[in-house]
């Protein structure tokens, strides 16, 4: 990708103890930012040594949560464009230029990642990933019909929006609902919403951090909290 391109692209990496893939995943996402921060959940295995050595910024956010990592490195990110990828492998830096390039065509302010467009190799086969794909469906058809608008998903982490808007959300969430809340408050100020199709890799290492029964409550309500009120 050209330096300009590299130039107007942040992206931000949380993470927590993915000693395994971070160097992998930081590598991947150089070519397309010259700005690649890692913000670490306090990890305690070697995520941010092998981080930095593949040449991505740190911040440590000792207050663990997706959500309160996010918002931590909003205030640090250097560029005009900011992009989310997860550390685990499950989205592609490769399609990182998919996302950005609607913000660069002046067509949108805010650009999510689709599993439903774009294809997951988790989002079903299971009774859990059964009920995940349900609500996550029901969450954004609430959504669509709310703004008038035609998502496809509201939950992937795997995102690119213009950093003045991110800073302008004023973002409430300490967990994974941060994403559902993004969108809604971008759509709430006004600003230019679309999804463009991702596809959705299993994880490469370990589990996930998160467990749905013990944070469905908070999906519920922050939706209604900030689609309503």
């Amino acid at each position: 990708m050209d330096e300009e391109f590299r130039s107007k692209v942040s992206v931000v990496i949380p993470a927590l103890n993915e000693e395994r893939s971070i160097v992998e995943i930081t590598e991947k996402c150089l070519p397309y930012s010259n700005d690649v921060l890692i913000i670490d959940g306090d990890s305690t295995d070697r995520t941010v040594e092998l981080g930095r050595e593949a040449g991505a910024r740190i911040v440590v956010c000792k207050e663990r949560g997706k959500g309160l990592a996010l918002r931590k490195a909003i205030a640090y990110v250097k560029n005009e464009i900011t992009v989310f990828i997860d550390a685990d492998g499950s989205h592609d830096p490769d399609e990182i230029p998919n996302l950005v390039q609607p913000i660069l065509d002046d067509k949108a302010d805010h650009v999510s990642g689709s599993r439903l467009l774009g294809g997951s190799d988790e989002l079903h086969g299971t009774f859990d990933e059964c009920f995940r794909l349900m609500g996550s469906s029901f969450i954004t058809a609430m959504i669509n019909w709310k703004f008038n608008v035609r998502l496809s998903e509201s939950q992937n982490g795997f995102r690119a929006a213009k950093t003045e808007v991110l800073r302008s959300l004023d973002l409430r969430e300490e967990i994974t609902t941060i994403e559902q809340e993004m969108i809604i408050k971008t759509l709430k100020k006004g600003y230019r919403m679309m999804d463009v199709p991702s596809h959705e890799y299993r994880r490469k290492y370990g589990e996930s951090h998160i467990k749905l029964t013990s944070v469905s409550y908070r999906y519920v309500y922050s939706f209604i909290k900030y689609l309503f009120f």
